[in-house]
Parts: structure tokens; C-alpha cells; sequence
């Protein structure tokens, strides 16, 4: 095993607790690592606007990845370096098969999440049974139609999320969305179709700022939790996958740590890259 010199890490689920929080031992693992030059990237489905406040607090993080691989942005200047948007053309497909569909509808567009103002009144008065409310209220924009907004901003589209109430409505629309070309199909939550560009991925991503800073795949580690972290586990030396991850995932890793309530992250910089016995 090469030595670690970059750290990819989802956030929802990874390396933020349930309180959707970095932990005092993450953050001094984080300072540590840095100490010794390895790059710890925050690599998530998030758009840019909905990342979490404390993490610009955490000094030496360098780069993060959003829109799961839609973007890299260098943190010091807030400068986007990288970007892949969906094709114009899928975006109209897209919206043309979910229009007339009662699913629930963000797009992204220059690091910013937008749904449904017609949706995001209902959740303000009633809450919602299968998506976050308080998440939604505080990190997406109403707009008057979502799918007029999308087709407007075609052309810089960098994810659509489509949320369903079941796994089987879910489950029943995959045909019909894999049908589209030009697009990539993931998740980050059991019940969400998250739709990128042709090879949009974190991994992707990664791919690309690793040869910025000549970092070889072997000495990559990366922890996640969802579907949309596993290109980018299989991408490096050492994949993790948490212990809050469903035994899929657990399968694919090379490494299986705590949960995200248990500084699951923490504990695997610690024995990977600080080389250091945790508990």
C-alpha cells in the first residue's frame, strides 16, 4: 500500500454525524492528516450553495467536489476549476418524461439547488412524509415552474434529483429513465434518482484533480455510503465504506469502518493515513 496522500469523502451519511455535523475527532483528523500534506477533498452529491457552513471553518481544506462530480472548486478563491453539465438535449428529455409526473423535482445550476414553488409552499405548510423538510426549506429556491426554469437553463444543468415517496414508484420509473441517453443514473438516498451528464461522476472528478496534483489512484482513499460513492471507492487504493452502508455497498469496499455517528471517517484517516491504532 502506497502512502495516502488525498482523502475523498462523501458527506451525508460519511463523514457528517446525524445531526449532519463534522465531529471534533473528524476535524482533528482532518488537521493531522493535513499536517502531513495529504488532501482531504469533500467529494458530494450536494450542490455548492447546500454545503454545510462549518465546513469552510476547517482550515487547509483545498478543493471540494459538488453535484456529484459536476464541479471542483478550489476553496481558498471559491474558483470552480472543473465542470461537466448535462447535455442540453438530455435535459429536454429528462423534462419531457417528468413533467406531467407527481414526483418531486430539484435542478442544479450554478451551485445552486432550485424545486417547485408550488412544492416548496406545500412543504412549508405541511412537511413532507419522505423528504427532509427542514433540508429542503433551507437549502433550495422556489421557482414559479421547475421544468420551464430547467429547459431556460439548459445549458448549465449539473443534476436533476428526482425524490419518490416509495421504493416502488421508484423502482417502476427506472426503465424509463435509463431509457435517456447521454446521461449518468445514481443515488444518494433509497427513494432518489440523482441524473448527470454522460461520465459524470465523483470519481470522474477525482480522476481529474488527481492529475492536477499527480496523485496516483494508490495512494487515494475514499469513504462513502451511497451508490453515488462507489465509482469513486473502486477508483481508489483503499475504499471504505461506513458501517451505517448497506451490505451492497459493504461488499465492494476494501474496508468496512464505523458508522457516521461513530467518527466512522475519523477512525479510517486514522488507520490509513496516520497509520495509528483507533478505538
Amino acid at each position: 500500500m502506497d502512502n495516502i496522500r488525498m482523502v475523498a469523502l462523501d458527506l451525508d451519511g460519511t463523514t457528517l454525524d446525524s445531526q449532519r455535523r463534522f465531529s471534533p475527532r473528524t476535524i482533528e483528523a482532518f488537521r493531522r492528516a493535513m499536517e502531513r500534506g495529504v488532501h482531504i477533498v469533500i467529494s458530494t452529491g450536494r450542490v455548492w450553495c447546500s454545503l454545510p457552513s462549518q465546513m469552510f471553518d476547517i482550515e487547509g481544506l483545498e478543493y471540494v467536489i459538488t453535484s456529484n462530480g459536476a464541479s471542483v472548486t478550489r476553496l481558498p478563491e471559491k474558483e470552480r476549476i472543473f465542470e461537466k453539465n448535462l447535455d442540453p438535449d438530455a435535459v429536454r428529455q429528462v423534462v419531457d418524461l417528468v413533467r406531467n409526473r407527481d414526483f418531486s423535482v430539484d435542478g442544479f445550476t450554478d451551485g445552486q439547488a432550485y424545486i417547485d414553488a408550488a412544492e416548496y409552499e406545500d412543504i412549508q405548510r405541511n412537511g413532507s412524509t419522505y423528504r427532509d423538510a427542514e433540508y429542503v426549506l433551507s437549502t433550495r429556491k422556489p421557482v414559479d415552474n421547475i421544468y420551464d426554469f430547467m429547459l431556460q437553463n439548459r445549458d448549465h444543468i449539473e443534476n436533476i434529483s428526482l425524490n419518490f415517496r416509495t421504493d416502488e414508484e421508484k423502482d417502476a420509473f427506472r426503465p424509463e429513465i435509463e431509457a435517456v441517453p447521454g446521461i449518468t443514473l445514481t443515488s444518494s438516498w433509497h427513494n432518489n434518482f440523482e441524473i448527470g451528464g454522460p461520465d459524470t461522476s465523483k470519481a470522474d472528478a477525482l480522476h481529474y484533480l488527481m492529475g492536477r496534483l499527480d496523485i496516483h489512484k494508490s495512494q487515494l482513499m475514499a469513504c462513502g455510503d451511497s451508490p453515488n460513492d462507489l465509482k469513486m471507492m473502486k477508483l481508489a487504493g483503499i475504499g471504505v465504506a461506513m458501517g451505517n452502508a448497506s451490505d451492497a455497498m459493504k461488499k465492494e469496499a476494501d474496508y468496512v469502518t464505523d458508522t457516521n455517528n461513530e467518527d466512522g471517517v475519523a477512525k479510517a484517516i486514522e488507520r490509513f493515513v496516520l497509520r495509528q491504532d483507533s478505538k
